[in-house]
């Protein structure tokens, strides 16, 4: 049930009509939202529900026993507990079959048996942001940033709300949690407002993600040998825009659902695109994710309080982590890596020459341009279906073979569209969101009709899951 479906839409209705039928009771609401969540759920695949069961209830004696713990050791070692559970869930589901993989070619060579069969562990989907938004809870009951006092539907309504267990953004409990014993109220200016981010992120995925996906990069990807350089080039830099619309749609469409509840989820995009170096984009990319490894990850490392030699190993193990999160291949953890060295190398010219008060624009505009092209072609390993593969398409990138013919006219609109929408300022989706507000509730009926058909007109393509949902 992807949430760019019609089924999604339906059900989104259904659970609409039933929560605010009983809003004003906690254990009706509560349950009308847990229920659909684990429905939700199921609708992708149901046994995994059991192994988020399993997790919630490690993390929830954790939890309670970190409250009534006296001693700051016993709180720490039940907060290990809760981090190597799911960090254990993630890493069987998630990482064993690379492991063994990897294993056995290296120890192949020198005749030491490793088990030949795969494991075939199916992973549940959304695992990845079930796990850190898990660690995230327990974590900050730790450190007394969160309450221990919420009950177990709560926190396991916290794990698996459905407009974003699939694939995030990453809530932390005091985004969510802490306002599930508040009685909801939903204005029709805020319900107005959720319904336009709602209609702005399916105009980003099926018209925007979808066609560029559909109309160059999968064909592209699939056999760049077929294509011409400045062809590739541009299917790499039509997947750069694929990626951010479809998942700053998904996030789009997931916090204005959520909003349409009476809940608030934090931004996971900022523009990221006009980043002026590979920091700055680190920090208006995939929101949720950056905060939590600088805040879980990066901070207990250190941060920026040890040695100079220390904060770049702690930037380097942050980016090679953060690029295994997001898939159980090498080639995530090289894509991490160069990230990594891009972020020591900015840093060390910081630590040299400081940060400019008042940077011209001709040093904008060619940090603006160094910063894509440093994304552009690193996300070629991001596609590419092994390192392998990636290279034939680099390498094909400079060939100079000569033609742009298999350029539709349509795929020249949507990287048009692409550009001017992720460069326009914030304020015009603002005002836009604001207009729609005002108008009539027949014209705003008739504006969404209307888009709808233009959407579906526009994207002419099969329904496409999300890139995301694959980590």
């Amino acid at each position: 049930m992807l949430s760019h479906s019609v089924q999604y839409l339906v059900f989104v209705i259904a659970v609409f009509a039933l929560y605010w039928a009983v809003h004003r009771h906690y254990w009706p609401r509560i349950g009308v939202l847990l229920v659909a969540s684990l429905f939700f759920y199921a609708a992708f695949t149901p046994f995994p529900i059991l192994i988020f069961l399993v997790g919630v209830t490690v993390d929830h004696l954790c939890v309670k026993g970190m409250a009534r713990a006296q001693s700051q050791g016993v709180r720490k070692a039940l907060v290990t507990v809760s981090v190597v559970s799911n960090l254990g869930l993630l890493a069987g589901f998630k990482y064993l079959e690379m492991l063994r993989q990897t294993l056995l070619s290296l120890l192949a060579p020198w005749g030491i048996e490793v088990r030949a069969e795969p494991f075939n562990l199916l992973m549940p989907v959304g695992l990845s942001f079930f796990v850190f938004q898990a660690i995230s809870y327990t974590v900050d009951v730790y450190r007394q940033k969160a309450s221990a006092e919420h009950s177990f539907i709560e926190h396991l309504l916290y794990l698996l709300f459905f407009p974003r267990v699939v694939s995030g953004p990453i809530v932390r409990a005091s985004e969510l949690m802490v306002h599930f014993r508040q009685t909801p109220s939903l204005t029709p200016e805020a319900g107005g407002h959720a319904l336009f981010r709602i209609a702005v992120g399916l105009v980003k995925k099926l018209v925007i993600a979808d066609v560029l996906g559909a109309g160059l990069v999968d064909p592209v990807f699939a056999a760049p040998e077929k294509y011409a350089s400045a062809e590739c080039i541009i299917a790499a830099v039509a997947y750069t825009f694929e990626l951010y619309y479809d998942f700053s749609g998904y996030s789009d469409i997931a916090i204005g659902v959520a909003a349409l509840f009476g809940f608030k989820f934090p931004e996971n995009f900022n523009r990221p695109y006009l980043a002026k170096n590979i920091g700055e984009f680190w920090n208006r990319w995939h929101l949720s994710l950056s905060t939590w490894l600088r805040d879980y990850l990066y901070r207990p490392l250190g941060g920026n309080r040890v040695s100079k030699p220390r904060v770049l190993f702690n930037l380097m193990t942050v980016m090679v982590l953060g690029g295994l999160w997001h898939g159980a291949d090498w080639r995530f953890a090289v894509w991490g890596a160069v990230h990594g060295v891009a972020l020591c190398v900015s840093r060390c010219w910081e630590w040299s020459v400081g940060k400019p008060e008042s940077p011209g624009i001709p040093r904008v505009a060619l940090g603006m341009l160094t910063t894509f092209t440093i994304v552009v072609l690193t996300r070629v390993v991001f596609r590419a279906a092994d390192m392998a593969h990636a290279g034939e398409f680099y390498e094909r990138m400079m060939a100079g073979v000569p033609g742009i013919a298999n350029v539709s006219p349509l795929v020249w609109g949507m990287l048009a569209a692409a550009v001017f929408f992720h460069a326009v300022p914030m304020k015009l989706y603002t005002v836009s969101s604001d207009l729609f507000v005002r108008m009539p509730v027949p014209v705003r009926a008739v504006v969404l009709v209307v888009l709808g058909l233009g959407i579906r007109h526009l994207s002419a393509v099969e329904t496409r899951p999300y890139v995301y949902l694959q980590f």
